[in-house]
């Protein structure tokens, strides 16, 4: 598939801003890497803040997509999807590609809350904790919302252990953790009949 012009400009951002980092990439690498100019590239994006916004969302859009489908394609039910959120972040974390979460980057970048890129990032993650907390409704958890926060923090956390450190191991003791985590917020009460009368005789 052929890509248009302004595809091929953010293709080209996109992979700069997530190897090198947002501040450490000019728009003269960026227009030499899609092979264009600065005027085409101004044409599509007015600033280099538009490019970084354009990044994001669509690294946002891609992302829950392909991510979705890869827990789909290993569980087919909530609890296990729930299991399977790490081994897609595991699996992830192992390519040499792997630079960190381009969200927990930017914000990093840009920590000011009421600038747009900490917004937009901010968003990323209240996306994805909704996506685990229906997860957790569906089986059951007593506070779904609670669980998501919990379960979130452990792969923002494996995620930034993994790239401060690689082969760190980080995803599968978050998911150890995530097992404890979700199995005590589960609302289903295990069936323990109580003996009858005249199995308590039969014990005396």
């Amino acid at each position: 598939m052929t890509l248009t012009l302004p595809e091929k400009i953010l293709q080209a951002a996109s992979e700069l801003f997530y190897s090198q980092g947002i501040r450490a990439t000019g728009v003269d690498a960026i227009v030499k890497a899609a092979n264009t100019t600065k005027m085409s590239l101004y044409k599509y994006f007015p600033s280099k803040d538009d490019l970084v916004l354009a990044f994001l969302r669509k690294r946002d859009e891609d992302f829950r997509v392909w991510f979705a489908g890869q827990v789909d394609a290993k569980a087919d039910t909530p609890k296990t999807k729930l299991l399977a959120i790490f081994d897609v972040i595991g699996e992830w974390m192992a390519i040499p590609e792997f630079r960190g979460c381009a969200f927990i980057n930017a914000a990093a970048e840009f920590p000011l809350e009421g600038n747009p890129v900490h917004q937009v990032s901010a968003e990323f993650y209240e996306h994805f904790r909704s996506y685990i907390a229906d997860l957790a409704g569906q089986y059951g958890s007593k506070s779904p919302e609670t669980l998501a926060l919990q379960l979130s923090l452990l792969i923002e956390g494996a995620i930034v252990s993994e790239q401060m450190k690689r082969h760190s191991g980080a995803a599968g003791q978050a998911k150890q953790a995530a097992i404890i985590l979700i199995e005590g917020s589960s609302s289903h009460i295990p069936d323990i009949s109580l003996p009858t009368n005249d199995s308590r005789r039969s014990d005396e």
